[in-house]
């Protein structure tokens, strides 16, 4: 392994690790804040932590000196790429934060760790519905596995899932979304100013929603004060900058099982600080689920591969 996917794959553990810690807040957050005005709170301090380390970045690079020459008709591809991907990316962002807000009121952060992390297993197969990305039988079998995890983890005796979760879900097929608009812009953008950009887009979408469908104070912002910082400016400035930088020297598979290991932090997180405590079937589930995330990135040689149509 060369040296920069080292340093991408470092990157994206340390995102994980962050991540899967927000949860924490994010849990604690739902006692003082509803959930769409503290999702563009965080979203603010995010996107004025990605101005401030966009300038910075911008000023050493005029200090060094022109590095590869742009054409003017490169360099405006280059921005309209930025500008429009940073909005694309903002708005799965945007609807995936918000339902993971809104479910994490009425579930336990573990639990909404592994749902969330079921994105991992929606990535290939959207991708291979949607986009013609190839498919190996094993994201077949971690389809069927993710179904029985989620059974154990969250459906109940009556057969019924638990809106928490439900909405958990939910986000994660938005998050996959956001997965693959950030594989494909990432490559042809300024990944700095794409994260702002995102970020900005979500911060606004999120404000004018709140206003229309909760009442936002400013008690709420003190309350949850803390919480806010941490998600805005380490889990939401430093975490999806990290992947947007850390994806760019590793592939997407790689990546996204990288990723996927901010469910385990999300339960030892949950179980450290906010003493949550699974049942031996929810625990069964969690397993199920994180094996059906592993199998759904595992390549496999070409003469073992078979696509499913």
């Amino acid at each position: 392994m060369d040296k920069k996917k080292i340093v991408g794959n470092s990157l994206l553990l340390l995102t994980a690790l962050i991540w899967g810690t927000s949860f924490i807040f994010q849990r604690v957050s739902t006692d003082y804040i509803s959930p769409l005005f503290f999702g563009s709170s965080r979203m603010v301090l995010a996107t004025f932590g990605l101005w401030v380390i966009v300038k910075v970045t911008e000023a050493r690079k005029e200090k060094k000196g022109p590095g590869e020459a742009q054409s003017p008709e490169q360099q405006e591809a280059l921005r309209k790429n930025t500008l429009r991907g940073g909005v694309i990316c903002g708005v799965f962002l945007t609807l995936g934060m918000s339902f993971q807000q809104m479910g994490i009121v009425y579930t336990t952060a573990g639990k909404t760790g592994f749902i969330t992390a079921l994105y991992i297993v929606f990535v290939p197969v959207i991708g291979g519905m949607f986009l013609k990305h190839r498919t190996t039988w094993l994201v077949g079998l971690a389809v069927v596995l993710a179904t029985v995890g989620m059974y154990f983890l969250s459906i109940d005796e009556k057969l019924t899932l638990g809106k928490g979760d439900a909405l958990v879900l939910i986000c994660a097929v938005f998050y996959a979304l956001h997965i693959l608009s950030c594989d494909h812009f990432v490559l042809i953008s300024d990944p700095l100013r794409l994260s702002m950009y995102q970020f900005a887009t979500c911060a606004v979408l999120s404000g004018i929603a709140s206003f229309l469908f909760e009442q936002p104070t400013l008690a709420m912002l003190t309350a949850a004060a803390i919480p806010i910082i941490y998600t805005g400016f380490i889990s939401g400035g430093a975490g999806y900058t990290l992947q947007m930088i850390g994806q760019q020297f590793t592939d997407p598979t790689v990546a996204s099982l990288i990723l996927s290991l901010e469910a385990v932090f999300g339960v030892l997180g949950g179980w450290l600080v906010l003493q949550e405590i699974m049942t031996p079937r929810e625990v069964i589930g969690c397993m199920v689920v994180f094996t059906a995330i592993i199998l759904a990135q595992v390549p496999l040689p070409d003469k073992r591969e078979r696509i499913i149509d």
